[in-house]
């Protein structure tokens, strides 16, 4: 966690407005906080307060965050919200360093907490008001300061998956592009092969064109020859006769 940021997501008031949605009307209200956050010292971790409640949202809602600090056994009120403003108990060590951050309207009792130290470990309680629905039990958080925030299990899982599916998704594009490129050569050939044969058969027809004219040029060469010497022949014994008749 980088210093100056909060250390947990706005859960608990997603989760109040989904349970709003979904869940029937109930008489006890409904708060809801993380399980736990962690925070680096000198930054400032969010601690997020959400309720569900039977009832619109009244003008006398109020928020209370009381702290238990960690080993000790009696909890203190340091935060309060009623009749549409904070107050910050002056007695203890947030009294400077706490911050309101929530709405009502949005059944949000948030409060971030500045310049963290390892003093400040413990226990944080959110208790909700909406009169006349009053009756319902209190959330509690539990804060952990640390010197540098521990990278938690989920991140690194999280981290994990994302490179094991990032590097199926390179092979899957890998793959495809391997295919794609398989596929564009082999129509390449197809068509070359095609157009080869389309070739070899337009010279065989040549071929065969030419191998049935020339039997017929011979005939009639010889044809033109026979003619040629019967007419010789002809002419000659004609010849003869005039001849053998003087």
């Amino acid at each position: 966690m980088a210093p100056g940021a909060p250390s947990s997501s706005p859960s608990p008031i997603l989760a109040a407005l989904l349970f709003s949605l979904v869940l029937p009307p109930a008489q006890a209200i409904v708060v809801y906080t993380d399980k736990e956050v962690h925070g680096a010292v000198g930054s400032r971790v969010t601690l997020y307060c959400s309720f569900w409640s039977s009832e619109w949202v009244s003008d006398d809602i109020s928020f209370t965050w009381r702290y238990q600090p960690e080993g000790g056994r009696d909890a203190i009120s340091i935060f309060h919200y009623a009749k549409g403003q904070p107050y910050i108990d002056e007695v203890g060590t947030f009294k400077e360093r706490i911050q309101w951050v929530g709405d009502p309207h949005w059944k949000d009792g948030s409060i971030v907490i500045h310049n963290l130290d390892y003093s400040d470990n413990g226990t944080f309680t959110c208790d909700v008001k909406n009169p006349p629905d009053i009756v319902g039990k209190t959330s509690q958080v539990t804060l952990y300061v640390f010197e540098k925030v521990p990278t938690r299990y989920g991140v690194v899982l999280g981290a994990v998956i994302g490179g094991v599916i990032g590097v199926v998704l390179l092979l899957l594009a890998l793959f495809y592009l391997a295919r794609y490129c398989w596929l564009r050569r082999q129509e390449a050939l197809q068509r070359r092969l095609s157009a080869m044969e389309k070739g070899k058969l337009h010279k065989a027809a040549k071929d065969s064109k030419r191998g049935r004219q020339t039997p017929v040029l011979y005939a009639m060469l010889d044809h033109s020859r026979s003619t040629k010497a019967a007419s010789e022949k002809k002419s000659k014994g004609l010849g003869e006769s005039r001849k053998d008749k003087k």
